[in-house]
């Protein structure tokens, strides 16, 4: 198996598991919300940008 090197996708990955965990674990702390976004908003301009 090979991990890409694209960082920006390596956060979507990391975001789109979290995602999916939070709910089954019932994991909530204050904050969370702005974690995730600022992952998503960090691994999309990583994405557009290309690396």
């Amino acid at each position: 198996m090979k991990l890409t090197t694209n960082i920006g996708m390596l956060l979507l990955a990391v975001w789109l598991i979290l995602t999916g965990l939070i709910p089954l674990l019932q994991f909530s702390f204050t904050g969370l919300g702005t974690v995730m976004a600022i992952l998503a908003i960090a691994s999309g301009i990583l994405i557009v940008v290309g690396r």
